[in-house]
């Protein structure tokens, strides 16, 4: 078994730091896990990229052959987009933020974006940034994602939680009793 998640954003959505969670997870379930990530302009807003390979036998490349991955988490939508090539026709999910990161001059309409996300077989358009909110911290938007794509995940959710503690312990417990919030909300939102 091999599993494959493209994540995918603009700096300062935290989309490597649930990387590494995903990835500590994989490994305390005793899976193999190869990581690789381009940070191109991170600071200023730019396209932050991960691929990240789970598998129960040794993984040869750390980067996710177009027509490969099994999740995209997208956590700007204009990016989902942007990575489509990299996801399994067969049986890829797209797991999405709503809300834009407009940090191009020309960005496209964004009910237009929205649209074409939902065109996709297994997607899922998820108002992650007002969950977010709701949870206590607006940064844990990426979270909501992670879980609202726990479930098609080789990994049981007990083990992200605990990554997420490991790796949130050092800002206190209420961020990471916010960023757990944030996971299981985005766990309990109901997909078709």
């Amino acid at each position: 078994m091999t599993f494959d998640i493209i994540l995918c954003g603009v700096g300062g959505q935290g989309g490597l730091s649930v990387s590494v969670v995903i990835a500590r997870a994989a490994m305390a379930a005793g899976f193999q896990v190869k990581q690789s990530e381009i940070h191109g302009m991170s600071q200023r807003g730019g396209e932050v990229l991960a691929n990240l390979r789970i598998s129960d036998r040794e993984i040869f490349s750390p980067t996710i052959p177009k027509g490969q991955a099994d999740i995209i988490f997208a956590f700007e939508p204009l990016e989902a987009l942007r990575h489509l090539a990299w996801l399994s026709a067969d049986h890829g999910a797209v797991i999405s933020a709503m809300t834009p990161i407009l940090n191009i001059p020309d960005y496209p309409d964004i009910e237009a974006v929205r649209g074409e996300i939902r065109r996709i077989s297994r997607a899922r358009l998820i108002d992650a940034d007002t969950i977010a909110r709701q949870a206590g911290n607006a940064r844990s938007a990426n979270l909501v994602l992670v879980g609202a794509g726990a479930d098609l995940l080789p990994l049981p959710p007990e083990a992200i939680e605990r990554e997420i503690v490991a790796l949130f312990a050092r800002k206190g417990d209420e961020v990471v009793q916010a960023n757990l919030r944030a996971f299981r909300a985005g766990r309990a939102l109901r997909h078709e």
